[in-house]
């Protein structure tokens, strides 16, 4: 996934009963006078630059379905800030979409509703079959053992970008291939009202994402082998920790990326404010904001000491956006043709080339759009060094909780407050204590 918002656990439930007469997106699911087997409902996640560059990759391929099918598609982009609220809305008040983008993160947490449409071997068979997906992607549609509540659409992992004039001015002669590295290399960046590196320190989502590569690369997951809550172990303590440094002890990110939101870390690369990057797949983000693909560089993201890989080597979560059906639709047949129009290979490639993200479908994969030195970085990530986030029911709930609080770990860095040990597993321990209790 690209990035998430959602309330607190309390808060979604407060805002569940607020919104659901609220909640958009088109022909309701339940029934209504706006329903007819030639119209389908779909919500887009917000994976361009802007809402607006996503309904020009969207719109063209959305007519070419309705020219092949006749079936309208009434698109609605949402944006990451809202989108999870909006689905959980719609998954108690039956006013929804026929079709919806989640995050892969999401899939257990939106599976356990019981309001997606399970994609079992018969609803498989109707699109051409479950194995003409790759493993990696299929590892995020849902809980194990049960059938997935979604089929992948794009697949993302995260990357390092850097500035190669940057990098040369200062006399870098690689990128960083260990956080020691990266370090060093980013306060010798630090120059000038330049900094080191970005991030987005008011985006919980951006921030659960690093959260658990850390932790992982200090042998530590959040959740422990039967799914119960462990934030505040000795390694997702120093994982967090780690990574609220790179603000509050390393200075190599700027103070003001703690009030930092969606998509402004890429801006700030973009316009040469920053010299390194970790996000997702940017490439087409970047591009769209003005930045050409020869300044900067992509390498994989640094790992405590050796070379990216499995264990503690991990790197990226396993990111991405799968497509979901609401299992109360009006119309089923339509929305599967769509399923199946949007994982076509001709799609597949259509799509993933514009966002610069990776066809989760084998003979796509293979095309030769796919096979940049960028796109070798992301595709062995995701097949060599990256982790599926927790398939558990409350993920999504877990994602805001931690997200949060390390929100709150770098607002207290920019001020100048102390981060310690201490500080971090009280917050930890906070989120923690905002799960839902069994």
């Amino acid at each position: 996934m690209r990035s998430i918002r959602a309330a607190a656990v309390g808060a979604v439930t407060l805002s569940l009963a607020l919104a659901a007469s609220a909640c958009g997106g088109g022909t309701p699911t339940g029934g209504g006078p706006d329903d007819s087997p030639k119209t389908l409902t779909y919500w887009a996640s917000n994976q361009g630059a802007s809402i607006e560059v996503d309904k020009k990759v969207l719109q063209p391929e959305l007519d070419k379905f309705e020219k092949q099918t006749g079936i309208e598609v009434k698109l609605e982009v949402v944006p990451w800030s809202d989108l999870l609220n909006r689905i959980l809305t719609a998954t108690t008040s039956g006013q929804g979409p026929d079709v919806l983008n989640i995050g892969n993160t999401w899939s257990a947490s939106l599976q356990a509703t019981g309001a997606l449409l399970p994609w079992d071997a018969e609803n498989f068979g109707k699109i051409g079959g479950k194995d003409r997906f790759v493993d990696s992607a299929l590892g995020s549609t849902g809980a194990q053992g049960q059938d997935p509540a979604a089929v992948p659409l794009y697949s993302m992992a995260y990357a390092l970008y850097y500035n190669k004039e940057k990098f040369a001015d200062a006399g870098i002669e690689k990128p960083p291939a260990t956080w020691d590295e990266l370090i060093a290399a980013g306060k010798e960046l630090s120059q000038d009202g330049k900094w080191g590196l970005g991030t987005e320190g008011s985006n919980p989502s951006e921030n659960i994402h690093h959260a658990v590569v850390f932790a992982k690369q200090h042998g530590a997951d959040f959740f422990t082998a039967d799914g119960k809550p462990d934030f505040t172990s000795g390694g997702a303590v120093a994982g967090v920790k780690q990574f609220v440094d790179l603000m509050a002890k390393d200075k190599i990110i700027a103070p003001g990326n703690a009030e930092y939101a969606q998509n402004q870390s890429v801006s700030d690369f973009a316009k040469g404010k920053t010299a390194m990057l970790l996000w997702q797949s940017a490439s087409a983000n970047l591009k769209s904001q003005g930045m050409s693909e020869d300044a900067y560089g992509i390498a994989p993201v640094p790992v405590q000491s050796g070379t990216p890989g499995s264990g503690t080597g991990v790197n990226s979560m396993v990111m991405g956006i799968n497509l979901a059906v609401f299992k109360n639709t009006d119309n089923l047949d339509g929305a599967t043709k769509f399923v199946k129009f949007m994982t076509s290979d001709a799609e597949q490639k259509t799509l993933n080339e514009a966002y610069s993200s990776i066809p989760p479908v084998k003979g796509a994969q293979s095309d030769q759009a796919f096979n940049t030195a960028a796109n070798t970085v992301l595709k062995d990530t995701l097949s060599g060094s990256a982790v599926a986030a927790p398939q558990v029911a409350d993920e999504s709930q877990f994602e805001t909780a931690v997200g949060t609080a390390i929100k709150e770990l770098f607002a207290d860095a920019a001020a100048g407050r102390p981060v310690t040990e201490d500080s971090v597993q009280a917050a930890l321990e906070k989120a923690q204590q905002q799960m839902p209790t069994k």
